[in-house]
């Protein structure tokens, strides 16, 4: 069998050999997909620094508009400071100009003056003298309505005119010796008293209390009757009358008594009471503005008003609020604004004088030639 089989593969056909077919080489495929991915990357890297960058120069432009805003404002701040200080340096180097032309104006003064006075006497002097106390006079009159004042400044001026040597002031003595017997005929008006006695009445409607409220005729008022004195040596009450005393006390607690045959007005509450107290003091503050500047109406009409609030809100059987009516209807008597005479006549006759005196020799002569040559005409 073996040989048998032997001779049998001899005689197949010789096998023929097939030869393996070559790999595919992919290392370049690979390679090219590296290389890609790293130009993908790089590209991206590349990308997003050069986005970086776009935003980093649009920051730095931002930035740099920011800048230059600020520096605008501040540029204009600066311009409009700068001109705020030239206007109040112009205004100041104007108000020096000014100062410096008022103080040459009154050192040229000062020097006529200067020179002016070498040429005057005494005379001179003593009717500037008088002719100041006669400013002050008028003043002291027409402005603080002053009559004492006056009178004394009018009084002044008589002494210096008095002491005088000029003939030329007989008329304003005169006319002063006139004012003085005006003003003497005018009864004077103590502005400082009658202040004091109205600030005396603000301090006492301060110390009112709610008892001197109307409110004894209230419709709530109760009326205690303490009932009749036990009659001197009488003897002690028994139990039956303690009861009966006792049980009045109760019912008069209970039971209010009113009385419907006069007019009643009704309780205030504390608000009330203050707004009345400070009401009152506002009318007497009303008053004082108007002893202060003289107004005769207006010290009528605050004093008739705060009289008509303490007959409507307080019990004038109160000794205090007795008192201060008593006062208020004293000082609604008196004149705070007299008449005041016109006493400026005396100074405008001094005035003339003193140009007159001061009148330049020239053209006193051209004066008194200029009224010779109209005789002569």
């Amino acid at each position: 069998m073996t040989e048998t089989t032997e001779e049998a593969k001899e005689q197949l056909p010789a096998p023929i050999s097939k030869d393996k077919p070559a790999r595919p080489r992919l290392w370049p495929i690979w390679l090219i997909a590296l290389l890609a991915l790293v130009a993908a990357i790089a590209l991206g890297l590349w990308n997003w620094q050069q986005w970086n960058n776009n935003q980093a120069l649009v920051q730095a432009v931002a930035d740099l508009k920011t800048d230059t805003s600020q520096m605008a404002d501040r540029l204009g701040d600066g311009r409009s400071e700068q001109s705020q200080r030239l206007q109040s340096l112009e205004s100041k180097l104007s108000e020096q100009r000014e100062l410096i032309a008022t103080q040459q104006r009154q050192i040229d003064h000062n020097a006529r003056e200067l020179l002016e006075s070498g040429n005057r006497t005494r005379t001179d002097w003593l009717l500037a003298e008088a002719e100041y106390l006669l400013r002050i006079a008028n003043q002291r009159l027409i402005i603080e309505k002053d009559i004492k004042g006056a009178l004394s400044a009018l009084q002044a001026a008589d002494e210096v005119l008095k002491e005088s040597d000029d003939i030329g002031v007989f008329p304003v003595r005169q006319q002063v010796a006139k004012e003085m017997l005006s003003l003497k005929s005018i009864s004077d008006v103590d502005r400082t008293g009658l202040y004091l006695t109205l600030e005396a009445a603000i301090e006492s409607v301060h110390q009112l209390t709610d008892q001197a409220l109307i409110n004894s005729q209230a419709p709530d008022f109760n009326i205690e009757d303490g009932g009749e004195p036990a009659a001197e040596g009488t003897e002690e009450p028994d139990a039956l009358d303690l009861a009966w005393n006792d049980f009045k006390e109760t019912m008069m607690q209970v039971v209010v008594v009113r009385r419907m045959d006069e007019p009643v007005k009704p309780l205030l509450s504390p608000d009330q009471s203050a707004y009345a107290r400070l009401n009152l003091q506002l009318m007497l503050e009303e008053a004082e503005m108007a002893v202060l500047r003289g107004n005769q109406t207006l010290y009528e009409r605050a004093l008739a008003k705060a009289t008509d609030t303490i007959d409507n809100w307080y019990d004038d059987s109160h000794p205090r609020v007795n008192a201060l009516a008593e006062t208020l209807a004293e000082l609604a008597g008196k004149d705070v604004d007299p008449e005041v005479p016109d006493i400026s006549k005396s100074l405008s006759l001094l005035k003339q004088r003193l140009a007159g005196r001061l009148a330049p020799e020239g053209d006193s002569e051209q004066n008194s030639g200029g009224s010779n040559g109209g005789g002569n005409s």
